[in-house]
């Protein structure tokens, strides 16, 4: 492992602890470096436009070409099966800000996607807020798991923050602590989780040195901090920051929306395709021989600290717990998304049209 990734391997395990035992003071970067900082931040801020636009609502039944399977009872007199139910959970990135309808948004990617692996209909619910940091995930699950109060919960929930905790100085040790919550209480109801990290902020086009590197230090650093604290819940995680990276600093006019700061539809696309086989995973549906480490892709079983910074250093990273501080660290082949068409949901095909 290189000294960079050793050093966001102790810095991760120290914010972990810190959540962990209920620190919140540990930073990220010197006091030296602050100033200029927010003083970068303050001109960056200037130049990226940024949104107050809705996100389109993409809530609804997926799949539902499959529906009529349910209809008929399965062999050995099983019951039908039901909806699968996808939760989606986080900012404004989770919310699909920055594209203006509902099948570009990363929950109708993910939900229309799994329908389409499962062949069984799926049903969205997306309580993601823009702007939101991790303080607000108690909100969001307590929302979630209330609605569902007496019904079956969520089959899998994915959580997309960290961007805003970094941006407002929340201490990290803090943001992952109440991730970590989110994702304890998610896992005790019965869901699997997925959360895809904070991605890299040192990839937002107009932010220019020493703010990107600065930036992209305190967003991997935090990304590693949150795997270790999500794998040890049972949960698993998948790296977007450097997925995201390269693709967005070669194509920004592609991968950027209109705002220069949210995803474009063709990114969030690809933050979906690397999430998809991370869900279908937790779900049972990805074949069983694809779980065993690949040495050829450079997947193997690691301590938990080093696959969370080996993760933060490549996007499209899952890891997820195997026993005690190991953890298996993956990179899984990505999976076409279904055409457009198939990605409406039933309440709003319509409409959307």
């Amino acid at each position: 492992m290189s000294m960079s990734k050793a050093a966001t391997a102790r810095v991760a395990r120290r914010i972990a602890t810190a959540a962990a035992y209920g620190g919140g003071g540990i930073g990220l970067v010197g006091g030296a470096a602050v100033g200029l900082l927010f003083t970068e931040v303050a001109i960056a801020k200037r130049r990226v436009g940024g949104s107050d636009d809705v996100p389109p609502v993409a809530d609804g039944l997926y799949g539902a070409a499959y529906a009529r399977y349910g209809m008929v009872p399965h062999a050995h007199g099983r019951p039908p099966a039901r909806p699968l139910l996808l939760a989606v959970l986080g900012d404004s990135t989770a919310a699909g800000q920055g594209v203006h309808r509902p099948r570009q948004t990363p929950g109708a990617l993910l939900a229309s996607a799994l329908a389409a692996v499962a062949e069984r209909p799926v049903e969205l619910r997306n309580v993601a807020l823009p702007g939101a940091q991790s303080d607000d995930l108690e909100r969001q699950v307590t929302m979630l798991l209330s609605e569902r109060d007496g019904a079956y919960p969520p089959d899998v929930c994915v959580i997309m923050i960290g961007a805003n905790d970094v941006t407002h100085r929340m201490p990290p040790a803090r943001s992952v602590r109440l991730l970590s919550d989110a994702v304890a209480r998610l896992r005790t109801a019965g869901c699997e989780v997925v959360v895809g990290t904070c991605p890299d902020l040192g990839t937002i086009e107009p932010v220019t040195q020493p703010l990107r590197w600065i930036a992209r230090r305190m967003s991997r650093q935090l990304a590693a901090a949150q795997t270790i604290a999500v794998v040890e819940e049972g949960g698993r995680t998948v790296s977007l920051g450097d997925l995201l990276g390269p693709e967005f600093l070669a194509n920004p006019r592609e991968l950027f929306g209109p705002d220069r700061y949210h995803p474009s539809a063709e990114g969030y696309a690809t933050a979906a395709m690397a999430i998809l086989p991370t869900m279908c995973a937790a779900l049972g549906l990805w074949p069983t021989e694809d779980e065993r480490p690949d040495a050829t892709r450079r997947e193997g079983i690691l301590p938990v600290a080093r696959a969370a910074a080996e993760a933060a250093a490549e996007g499209g990273t899952e890891v997820t717990s195997v026993r005690g501080p190991w953890a298996l660290l993956k990179h899984r082949r990505r999976r076409r998304l279904p055409p457009a068409e198939e990605r409406e949901p039933a309440s709003h095909a319509d409409a959307a049209r």
